[in-house]
């Protein structure tokens, strides 16, 4: 697409995400018309707005009337009813992770999606990082992996954070790093082990999660999660073994960039009618591992005592 068809484009929400990445991003994309913006806070959608010069809307249905494509950047079960609206409006969706956490609630934008015939992609960062997305490729192109592991260490809420940081993102302080980054281990491990055939999950310190996962290929991996990591211990790490060796993925680049990626990605399923790998699909399975972890995290035993 050219600027002379660009795609026009609604927000859908006006956190920080919203302001510092999704707006920015959206607004100086070349193939991409603002045309507004809806958020729960009317004064905030009003302030987002005037800030990326573009249109305030107090209806959300009347932005998805407005809209070829809607992009979301508001809690996961806020935007699963709105998306599956949208997508019944006939709008593209840019979808945030997780794209819900009831998988019931991502199941219906699934239908929503299919029943309309609109294209999808579930924004997971490092799966539109060229860095990042550039060895997930090649690395899916190499047989014989025998385990991987996954580990984000974030120090969000680390003791002694600023209560303001949590003030703003409610659900991650609820419902943990599980989901907030959970997503992100789960959009790297699969294309290049296989879908999930099993999850454990175990509680660590915090937040902390670390999941077990079989795979389809017949590996497995590890993913250890946590929003509470003390700052000096915070970090990322994608690391694969097999036949091939021992290799660790690189990072780099910026959201924005990322999600400039993610909007390309868009417009080129949305033009060609073919479904991107990270569509709302995708996102739904994400989900539905997520949540069968959290069962497990809920029904399993107390631990056995060592040593008593």
């Amino acid at each position: 697409m050219t600027s002379t068809d660009a795609l026009r484009f609604g927000l859908v929400g006006t956190g920080p995400w919203a302001r510092r990445t999704y707006g920015p991003a959206l607004q100086t994309h070349e193939d991409v018309d603002l045309v507004g913006v809806w958020g729960r806070r009317p004064e905030a959608a009003a302030e987002l707005a005037a800030a990326r010069a573009t249109t305030a809307y107090d209806d959300v249905d009347a932005l998805f009337a407005a809209c070829d494509a809607v992009a979301f950047a508001v809690p996961p079960d806020v935007q699963a009813p709105l998306a599956a609206r949208a997508a019944a409006a006939g709008c593209h969706l840019l979808l945030d992770k997780p794209l819900a956490t009831d998988p019931a609630a991502g199941r219906a934008v699934v239908d929503a999606a299919g029943a309309a015939g609109v294209a999808s992609i579930v924004f997971c960062t490092l799966r539109h990082s060229p860095v990042s997305a550039t060895w997930i490729a090649e690395q899916t192109a190499v047989d014989g992996w025998f385990t991987g592991r996954a580990d984000w260490y974030g120090a969000l809420y680390a003791p002694g954070d600023d209560a303001a940081v949590r003030a703003t993102t409610p659900w991650r302080a609820e419902r943990g790093a599980l989901w907030d980054v959970g997503p992100h281990a789960l959009s790297v491990l699969l294309p290049l082990l296989g879908d999930v055939t099993g999850v454990t999950a175990r509680p660590g310190p915090g937040d902390t999660v670390h999941l077990l996962l079989r795979h389809t290929t017949g590996a497995s991996s590890t993913a250890t999660l946590s929003l509470t990591t003390p700052p000096a211990a915070g970090g990322v790490a994608v690391e694969l073994r097999g036949a091939a060796g021992v290799v660790t993925m690189p990072m780099g680049g910026t959201a924005q960039e990322s999600l400039a990626v993610a909007v390309d990605s868009l417009l080129e399923s949305a033009r060609t009618k073919v479904a991107h790998p990270c569509d709302v699909r995708f996102g739904l399975r994400l989900t539905e591992i997520l949540a069968a972890a959290e069962t497990f995290l809920a029904s399993a035993g107390a631990e056995p005592r060592l040593g008593e």
